[in-house]
């Protein structure tokens, strides 16, 4: 048995890194998975590594930038499983480079897949979570929002305390109806962070020498094990946290 067994669970983002590792993390103990995403072969693949160890799974598209995605999600959540227990915003556009050289497009895509979208979506399945006697809401912040250096990050991390401050405030109002709203702010390994590892060796190294522990986050085994327990009963007084899973790199006061 497992410690979410006939729990409902939709995870943003699911289709590749982060996303993907939180979404196998809960199927293992028990979670029937949403797997939402733009890319219908992405989420196809998470939905398929799911099966091959037994657990249920449904992939949906989603763009969560539009608000009719979002409410289809839910709907189809609710339509083949019955209800939702758990809830990730994991999806994030993300553009990182200096103030000078991004655009209002470019600020408006970070704000509007981030707060904007976890706003959207903690509201359109609240409900349902009250209406199954609570549950769990994992949205995703930022190290970047705290980092040493702050060039190149401001647009990302002021989207990431944003979705902090909403946390908050979802946490405090809600949890009178049993809905916990914690905060993750993971550094795994995705294919960005491969790909800048590549092409930035220099800033890639420094990078990691600012993590104690002296490595990248697997993003199922450290990553989506941590939001396992967020979710799950032994968390259960837990909300309005803010957990880094960094391996020791950022400090949120």
């Amino acid at each position: 048995m497992g410690s979410l067994d006939g729990k409902v669970a939709i995870v943003t983002g699911a289709g590749q890194g982060v996303g993907e590792g939180i979404a196998l993390a809960l199927a293992r103990e028990g979670a029937a998975i949403v797997a939402a995403g733009r890319t219908k072969s992405k989420v196809v693949a998470t939905c398929e590594r799911i099966g091959e160890f037994g657990g249920r799974s449904l992939p949906v598209l989603c763009d969560v930038c539009r608000p009719a995605d979002i409410n289809r999600a839910v709907s189809k959540t609710i339509s083949v499983f019955g209800g939702v227990d758990i809830l990730v915003n994991n999806a994030q556009i993300v553009h990182n480079d200096l103030l000078d050289n991004l655009d209002d497009r470019q600020y408006l895509d970070v704000f509007d897949s981030g707060p904007f979208a976890t706003f959207r979506f903690m509201k359109a399945v609240r409900p349902h979570l009250k209406a199954r006697g609570g549950g769990s809401i994992i949205n995703l912040a930022t190290s970047g929002a705290v980092r040493w250096d702050a060039r190149g990050y401001g647009v990302y991390a002021a989207a990431k305390q944003a979705i902090r401050s909403l946390s908050r405030a979802a946490a405090h109002e809600w949890a009178s109806d049993g809905i916990r709203v914690n905060t993750i702010a993971p550094i795994a390994m995705t294919p960005a962070l491969e790909a800048w590892i590549e092409g930035d060796p220099e800033g890639s190294n420094a990078f990691l020498n600012s993590i104690p522990m002296g490595r990248i986050g697997d993003p199922e085994l450290d990553i989506g094990r941590a939001v396992v327990f967020l979710v799950g009963p032994d968390s259960g007084y837990i909300t309005a946290l803010t957990m880094p899973l960094d391996g020791g790199q950022a400090y949120f006061g």
